[in-house]
């Protein structure tokens, strides 16, 4: 089977094989979330929702993503403001994206990170030394409403507290049990899994798939976008120097 390749600014890589389309953020750092990788990721979904195509979300080596670029956002001004939009608002965009979405976790996540993540339809962790977090109280940040949304939309209640108010940092069996992950493999069969599940997903009424996203997400995808500009208010007003890299 012949294997369609698109790579945008060597930042996120697009293939696309049986109506399965992979798109791997590898920026060669730690997949911070720039504008210009925000907007190569929305384009990625743009191509796979032309290609009507089952999407496996992945990143580099053993992370995720580390989140929001923290250079940009210690800078401030209209780089920072572009990236806090796009991200804000790529949750809702992934949570209805009409073909079933799966994240192939490989490693650390962060922050804006775990938001992306928690979007997809089925989120598969990796074995190893890893951590989740959703660390914004950690570096001076009050938690997003979008984010907090993100974090209630998958975790049980409990866990849900302690990643808000306590950036508490999940190991993969913790994160597993509360809620981000829903399966654990070896790193070496993470892709295998992920790939075996597109193919199993395949057999779903795609067109009952959509529908049923549309109705059990329109409260959460409204939330999110009302949020998007509550919270890019409050970075305005706030000021978004005050996040500290860690």
């Amino acid at each position: 089977m012949s294997r369609l390749v698109l790579t945008t600014n060597n930042s996120v890589q697009y293939s696309l094989q049986d109506q399965v389309a992979t798109i791997c953020i590898d920026d060669g750092k730690r997949n911070a979330l720039a504008p210009d990788v925000l907007g190569e990721i929305y384009a990625a979904f743009d191509r796979a929702k032309s290609d009507r195509a089952i999407v496996i979300l992945t990143g580099r080596e053993s992370v995720f993503s580390a989140g929001f670029d923290l250079h940009v956002m210690k800078r401030g001004g209209g780089d920072a403001l572009r990236m806090l939009r796009l991200g804000y608002a790529l949750p809702a965009r992934v949570l209805a994206y009409p073909y079933p979405v799966i994240v192939a976790c490989n490693g650390h996540s962060f922050a804006m990170g775990v938001f992306l993540m928690l979007a997809a339809d089925y989120v598969i962790g990796s074995r190893g030394d890893f951590k989740i977090a959703a660390n914004e109280v950690a570096i001076g940040l009050t938690m997003p409403r979008i984010a907090a949304a993100m974090l209630q939309h998958r975790l049980n209640p409990a866990c849900f507290q302690r990643a808000v108010t306590l950036s508490e940092h999940f190991d993969v069996d913790a994160a597993l049990r509360a809620g981000f992950f829903d399966d654990v493999v070896d790193p070496i069969d993470l892709m295998d899994h992920a790939e075996n599940c597109a193919r199993q997903f395949r057999d779903l009424d795609l067109r009952a798939h959509a529908a049923s996203k549309r109705r059990i997400r329109a409260g959460l995808i409204r939330r999110i976008r009302l949020g998007v500009w509550l919270d890019l208010l409050d970075a305005v007003l706030l000021g978004l120097r005050g996040a500290r890299p860690r």
